[in-house]
C-alpha cells in the first residue's frame, strides 16, 4: 500500500507540474510532450502490472488544459469523470412521484445538512452527515417532507420531468405542454467539496467567486431559508464516490492537512417557491440564465422550428427534438426517432443502464454502441434542447455495421435490425453463453417444446431488447411427398408482412379444345407468387369450366412449337417467367393412355435477300400447335379427319359447307395427285414438298417423311406423343381464319404508360398472407430427414408468443432477379386498437394481444432514392411528424399514407 501511495503522489505531482508546463507550449509541441510523458509514466509503472492506474482515458484528462486540477485526481481510482452523469437537486417529493420503482429498490444515502450562513454574502457552507440510522428499506414507507431533497443523475432527472411531463398532458389533453417552466426553473452552481475527517461529513461550499452574480443570488433565496436541520437523499453515488477517493488519499498524506477540495457543477429544479418570481423571470427575458455550466444566451438552447410569439418569448416541447441529417442518413434518423419515442427504452437509457452493459461479449462493441445510443438518447429528451447531429453514433454504429459507413441512402428497417442487434449484445446479461444442444421433440406435446425453446432461448439472450421486443413464432414444414411434419419455435423480433399484391401473381393462359368444339379463350387468373403447378390448374378448371370427364395439359409455346409440357404438379410456377406464352388443351380423362399427337404448322411466305434485292419463298412455321388424342388411327387419312375437326371453328363462315363436302370426297381418293405445274414455280428451295390445294402431313423426324392418306401409319405402343409438321397451301389459308390461334396472349404484360389503380389492403389482409401456407421457393429447399432428399416443402407461420413492442415491417420493396421496384399500396392500419387475438395459436390469458401504434415510419419516393420521415405519438393523441431536423405537429387522421413502411405497437394492458 505504502509503495502505490508514493507512485500515487509522484504521479499527481507530475500532473500538476506538467499541466503547468504544458499551458506555454504550443500545439506541437504539446503533442510531443504528451508522447514522450506516456513513455516515462508508462515505465515508472511497468512494474504494476495489475493496477491498471493509467488508462487511455486518463491519459486524456493528464493533457486536458480545462481540467481543474483538484478534480484530476478522481481520474488515478478507475474514476471515469467523462462517464459521469450531470447532478440535480430537485425536491424528493416532486422525484418520487414519478417513480415507477420504489426508492429503495434504486437505492439511495441519506445525509442530515446543516447550513452556516455566517458569512452569507459571500459564501454558503453545508455540512453533509451521514444518517447512520437510516435503512434503506425504509426509504419506501418514510414520511416525506417538503424538507427533503434528492441528489439524481441526469437521467433520472429528465425521466422525472418525462413522467410528470405526460401526466400534466393528460390532464389537458387539448393542449399542447411547454416546457418554459422547466427552463426558468433550473440553473447550475459551481460547488466546491471536500471532507471534515474530524466530522466524517461532507462540506459543501457555495461561493459567490465561483458563480454568476444572479445564479448565487438565487442559491441564496433557496439555502438561506432553510435556516433549519433537512435533509438529501444522493441517488446519483457521486458523494459515496467522493468519500472513497478521499479515504485513499488519506493513506496518500499522513500529514494531517485537510482534504483537498473539488470544484464541481450542481444543477438545483424545482425550487421555484423560494425564489422572486419577478427577479428571475427578468433574469430569462434577458437570457441571462447559464445552462449545462455554458454562458451562452438561453435561446441557442431552443429550436427554432418551436419558437412562438414575440419579444424573446421562447417555448420548447419534452422530446420534440430533431436530427441533423448528415448526407443521406434520413433512414437512420426515421428509425431512431421511432425508438426514442419507446416509452420503455426511454425510461431505460434515461435511467442507470450504464449497469448492464456487458463489456466482455465478443459479438458486441464492448458498451461503446449503448454509450453513444444512451447519450443520443438524453440529447434528444433535454428540454430546450436543439437538432441533435448523431455523428458519434453513426461511427459507433458503423463498428459494428460496416455497411452502413459512408453516405449512401439505406433501408430504415434494415437499419432498425443492426441496431437493436447491436443494442441487445451489448446489453446483453447473460455473460457466458451455455451450449445447449436440441432435443427431438417429435411426441411431445407443443407447449411444453415451445417453452423449452423460449427458455433455451433465453438462457443465452436476457437484455431489455429481448424483455420489451422479441417473441416467439411457430415454424411448420410438410413435406409434399411423406407429409412428414417438422415443427420449431423460432425467437420473433419483428413482423416482415408481405403486401397481398406481393404474395399473389396473375398469369394469363389460352386455352385450346381437343375436339374443335370451341374456339381458343385467354383466361387470366390469379395464383400464389411461389405456388405450384397444381395451384395455376385448380384455378384454370374452375374459370374455363372444365368438366368432370376432362383434364388439362399446360404447355409453353416458343417460337410456334410446344417447348416444354408442365406435366409435375409439384412444379414451381417461378419458372414461369412473365414473357412467356401458355396454352392449356382440354383433354378427355378416359383416353389419357391414348398417345398425344400435336400438329405443328408451316405456310411460304416471301423473303428478300439483303444486299441483291431478290425476293423468294421459304416455308416459316407459324401458329400456335393443336393437340388432340390418338385413339383409333390406322392411316393418314385418320391424321387428316383428326387435324381438320380441330380446324373446324377456324373455319370461314362462307366456307363451311365447301370443306364438308371437299371432306366427304378425299375419302374416295387413295393417293392426291399433284401435277408439276401446281408446284410453286417461284421456289427456290429444291427439297420443298409440292403442294396443291390441300395439306400435306409429314413426321417431324429427320428426314420428315411424307404421311400418304392410303398408308397405314405405324405407332409404337411406348410412343407418348407424335410430333406431325402440316403444310398450309395458300387456298387453305384464305379458308381459315389463322389469326385466331396465331396471336397467344403473354403470361403478363406490364402497362408502362398507365397508372395502376390504388391497391388498399388491411393490415390484417397482410398478416394473413404472412400466416398463409405456401410451398418454399427453389432456393429455399428443406432436407426431409425421412427422405433424404431436399423438398420444396410446404410452409406455415403461426403467432406464438407476442412481444411488448411490436414491430411491423411492411415489405413494400420487391427483387428479382431483372427487376427492383417498390409498392405504393394503401395499407389500411388500426391506430386505436390492433387485435391479435384471433392470430395467435397460444392463448396465455394473463397477457393482452391487443396493441395501440405510437410511431411510423415512413418513405417517400422511389427505390434506391426518396427519404424518410418519422410520425411519432407524444401521448394522449398528440402526433408529431419528425422530419430530419424539422418538427411540425399533424392531426391523426392524417398520419395513414401509402408511404407507411415500419409501424410501431405498444401492448394495451387490460385493466
Amino acid at each position: 500500500m505504502t509503495r502505490i501511495a508514493e507512485k500515487l503522489r509522484l504521479s499527481l505531482l507530475l500532473t500538476r507540474t506538467t499541466t503547468r508546463f504544458l499551458s506555454r507550449l504550443s500545439t506541437s509541441t504539446l503533442r510531443l510532450c504528451k508522447s514522450l510523458l506516456s513513455k516515462t509514466l508508462s515505465g515508472l509503472f511497468s512494474s504494476m502490472d495489475n493496477d491498471n492506474i493509467f488508462s487511455s482515458d486518463d491519459d486524456d484528462h493528464l493533457f486536458d488544459l480545462d481540467f481543474h486540477p483538484n478534480s484530476s485526481r478522481q481520474n488515478f481510482f478507475n474514476y471515469r469523470s467523462n462517464n459521469l452523469d450531470k447532478v440535480y437537486l430537485v425536491p424528493y417529493r416532486w422525484w418520487k412521484e414519478a417513480q415507477s420503482i420504489p426508492a429503495d429498490q434504486i437505492g439511495g444515502v441519506l445525509y442530515d445538512v446543516s447550513p452556516d450562513y455566517g458569512n452569507a454574502d459571500s459564501e454558503i457552507v453545508l455540512n453533509l452527515r451521514k444518517n447512520e440510522g437510516y435503512q434503506e428499506s425504509d426509504n419506501g414507507n418514510a414520511r416525506v417532507s417538503d424538507r427533503d431533497y434528492a441528489l439524481v443523475p441526469e437521467g433520472m432527472w429528465l425521466r422525472a420531468l418525462k413522467c410528470h411531463n405526460s401526466k400534466a398532458a393528460a390532464k389537458d389533453v387539448g393542449s399542447s405542454l411547454i416546457v418554459e417552466d422547466y427552463l426558468l426553473d433550473v440553473f447550475p452552481l459551481q460547488i466546491r467539496l471536500s471532507v471534515s475527517r474530524e466530522t466524517n461529513s461532507l462540506v459543501v461550499k457555495i461561493s459567490l467567486k465561483d458563480n454568476k452574480v444572479d445564479l448565487y443570488k438565487r442559491a441564496c433565496n433557496i439555502f438561506v431559508s432553510m435556516s433549519e436541520l433537512f435533509h438529501i437523499w444522493d441517488f446519483s453515488g457521486q458523494t459515496t464516490h467522493f468519500f472513497m477517493n478521499d479515504e485513499v488519499n488519506m493513506c496518500n498524506d499522513s500529514s494531517g492537512q485537510p482534504s483537498e477540495e473539488a470544484l464541481l457543477e450542481l444543477h438545483v429544479y424545482g425550487f421555484s417557491n423560494y425564489e422572486e418570481h419577478s427577479k428571475i423571470n427578468d433574469s430569462f427575458c434577458n437570457g441571462s440564465v447559464a445552462m449545462n455550466g455554458s454562458n451562452e444566451n438561453l435561446n441557442s438552447y431552443i429550436s427554432g422550428s418551436s419558437r412562438l410569439g414575440s419579444c424573446n418569448k421562447f417555448v420548447s416541447f419534452l422530446g420534440l427534438t430533431g436530427l441533423q441529417n448528415l448526407g443521406n442518413t434520413c433512414f437512420m434518423n426515421s428509425a431512431i426517432q421511432c425508438l426514442a419515442h419507446t416509452p420503455e427504452l426511454v425510461d431505460f437509457f434515461l435511467g442507470d443502464y450504464r449497469k448492464e452493459i456487458n463489456y466482455e461479449n465478443p459479438l458486441g462493441l464492448k458498451g461503446e454502441l449503448v454509450l453513444a445510443f444512451g447519450d443520443l438518447i438524453r440529447k434528444l429528451w433535454a428540454p430546450g434542447a436543439m437538432p441533435v447531429a448523431p455523428r458519434m453514433f453513426k461511427l459507433k454504429l458503423t463498428n459494428f455495421a460496416p455497411q452502413f459507413s459512408g453516405y449512401n441512402q439505406h433501408d430504415s428497417q434494415e437499419f432498425l435490425a443492426f441496431l437493436l442487434d447491436g443494442l441487445h449484445e451489448d446489453l446483453n446479461r447473460v455473460k457466458f453463453k451455455p451450449y445447449i444442444e436440441a432435443n427431438d421433440a417429435e411426441g411431445y406435446p407443443q407447449e411444453e417444446v415451445a417453452e423449452e425453446y423460449w427458455r433455451s432461448h433465453r438462457a443465452r439472450n436476457d437484455s431489455i431488447i429481448v424483455d420489451l421486443c422479441q417473441g416467439q413464432y411457430r415454424s411448420m414444414l410438410v413435406c409434399p411427398v411423406c407429409k412428414k411434419v417438422s415443427v420449431t419455435f423460432d425467437p420473433l423480433m419483428y413482423l416482415s408482412l408481405p403486401l397481398p399484391s406481393t404474395t399473389m401473381r396473375t398469369i394469363t393462359v389460352t386455352v385450346f379444345s381437343s375436339d374443335g368444339s370451341t374456339l381458343p379463350s385467354p383466361f387470366t387468373i390469379t395464383v400464389p407468387k411461389y405456388g405450384r403447378l397444381k395451384d395455376l390448374i385448380e384455378a384454370l378448371s374452375t374459370l374455363c369450366s372444365l368438366r368432370n370427364d376432362e383434364t388439362l395439359l399446360v404447355a409453353e409455346i416458343y417460337k410456334n412449337q410446344i417447348f416444354r409440357l408442365l406435366e409435375e404438379p409439384s412444379d414451381s410456377l417461378e419458372l414461369i417467367r412473365d414473357d412467356d406464352k401458355l396454352v392449356a388443351y382440354r383433354l378427355p380423362k378416359d383416353s389419357e393412355t391414348s398417345p398425344l399427337v400435336v400438329f405443328m404448322h408451316q405456310r411460304k411466305e416471301m423473303i428478300r435477300l439483303y444486299g441483291s434485292g431478290r425476293v423468294i419463298s421459304d416455308w416459316k412455321m407459324f401458329g400456335t400447335p393443336l393437340v388432340a388424342r390418338l385413339s383409333d388411327l390406322s392411316n393418314g387419312y385418320d391424321i387428316r379427319k383428326v387435324f381438320l375437326q380441330l380446324l373446324d371453328p377456324f373455319l370461314m363462315p362462307a366456307d363451311a359447307g365447301t370443306m364438308a363436302n371437299e371432306d366427304s370426297a378425299v375419302e374416295d381418293v387413295i393417293s392426291p395427285t399433284v401435277s408439276d405445274k401446281d408446284a410453286g414455280s417461284d421456289s427456290e428451295i429444291g427439297d420443298e414438298p409440292h403442294m396443291g390445294s390441300d395439306f400435306q402431313f409429314y413426321y417431324m423426324d429427320t428426314e420428315h417423311t411424307e404421311i400418304k392418306m392410303n398408308d397405314p401409319v405405324s405407332i409404337s405402343k411406348l410412343t407418348k406423343k407424335l410430333d406431325i409438321l402440316v403444310y398450309w397451301p395458300h387456298k387453305m389459308i384464305e379458308k381459315y381464319e389463322t389469326c385466331l390461334f396465331s396471336s397467344l396472349m403473354e403470361v403478363f404484360r406490364p402497362q408502362l404508360f398507365t397508372r395502376k389503380p390504388q391497391e388498399s389492403f388491411s393490415l390484417y389482409k397482410c398478416l394473413e398472407a404472412f400466416l398463409k401456407e405456401e410451398p418454399l421457393g427453389p432456393e429455399d429447399m428443406w432436407y426431409c430427414p425421412s427422405c433424404k432428399k431436399h423438398r420444396q416443402a410446404s410452409k406455415m407461420l403461426d403467432l406464438w408468443r407476442l412481444p411488448e413492442i411490436l414491430v411491423i415491417h411492411l415489405k413494400r420493396f420487391s427483387y428479382s432477379r431483372y427487376l427492383k421496384n417498390k409498392l405504393e399500396t394503401y395499407v389500411d392500419f388500426p391506430i386505436d386498437e390492433l387485435d391479435l387475438s384471433t392470430y395467435i395459436s397460444h392463448k396465455n390469458s394473463q397477457l393482452s394481444n391487443r396493441y395501440v401504434l405510437y410511431a411510423i415510419s415512413n418513405h417517400y419516393g422511389v427505390m434506391g432514392g426518396g427519404h424518410y420521415t418519422t410520425f411519432v405519438d407524444l401521448g394522449h393523441k398528440r402526433w408529431y411528424e419528425f422530419d430530419d431536423d424539422k418538427v411540425y405537429p399533424v392531426s391523426e387522421d392524417k398520419i395513414k399514407t401509402s408511404a407507411a413502411y415500419v409501424l410501431f405497437y405498444r401492448r394495451i394492458l387490460d385493466v
